[in-house]
């Protein structure tokens, strides 16, 4: 089975509806959204709609931080994470709000765990960004079957795996390239932001995992930033959040 892996769309409908193009062209038969689905972006209704679309042909759906803001904006903006949370909040339907609360932390299909931060408390939104809290992670996985982790929270594409001793290694993929991931190691990957890059590239990212071939191949995808930024500065967001995406930082 080919598993298309969709983690932070951040409201971007242009970057989703291009990765999920995209997906299908390489033959995916199954996706998964590993959360954040709306927050700074313009189109936080259309996303829902389209994720809710997947989730009824059986997509696999967990929350994202930005997500549970969306549903429980907080009182006082502190953070620019939060600038976006009440707008948010007031552009979706009580019934879409209920949706996003209803979403799990955790999935575990198989061999394979989806969370959109850590799995070492995963209600914390911890960030992987490193091999130290890569192992924490994994480390928290209490079944033994699961040999793959999949996470955003990031906006970066990096793969984690344990070999022979204890550390953890860290792999940067290449765009494209089929990566095996055999089940007698523990891997982890951080499959990007479909909706907000943040590595200097203004193109989508998501990741295929082929249960089959037990493989991992981390895309990259162009799409319409401009009219996604355009979005943004006519609903009169901050405009930081435009700008971010038409330089992909």
């Amino acid at each position: 089975m080919k598993l298309a892996l969709l983690s932070d769309i951040h409201a971007n409908i242009q970057a989703l509806d291009a990765c999920l193009a995209h997906a299908r062209s390489q033959g995916a038969q199954q996706f998964a959204l590993l959360g954040d689905l709306v927050g700074y972006g313009a189109d936080p209704v259309a996303v829902l709609e389209r994720v809710q679309a997947l989730a009824a042909e059986g997509a696999w759906l967990i929350k994202g931080n930005h997500d549970e803001m969306a549903v429980r904006p907080p009182d006082e903006v502190r953070t620019v994470g939060e600038s976006t949370a009440r707008w948010t909040h007031e552009q979706l339907s009580s019934s879409q709000r209920q949706f996003l609360d209803s979403l799990p932390l955790t999935l575990e299909q198989g061999s394979v765990m989806l969370v959109h931060a850590s799995a070492n408390e995963p209600e914390r939104w911890r960030y992987v960004s490193d091999e130290r809290a890569a192992s924490a992670s994994l480390d928290a996985v209490a079944s033994p079957d699961v040999r793959h982790v999949f996470g955003g929270h990031v906006h970066l594409q990096t793969l984690y795996y344990r070999g022979a001793g204890a550390a953890l290694m860290k792999f940067r993929p290449t765009a494209g390239v089929a990566i095996p991931v055999p089940r007698h190691r523990h891997w982890l990957a951080t499959i990007g932001s479909v909706g907000q890059p943040r590595d200097g590239i203004a193109q989508a990212m998501y990741a295929m995992f082929d249960t089959t071939q037990l493989q991992i191949t981390f895309q990259r995808v162009p799409y319409d930033q401009y009219a996604a930024a355009a979005a943004i500065r006519r609903a009169g967001l901050p405009s930081y959040f435009a700008d971010r995406l038409e330089l992909g930082q």
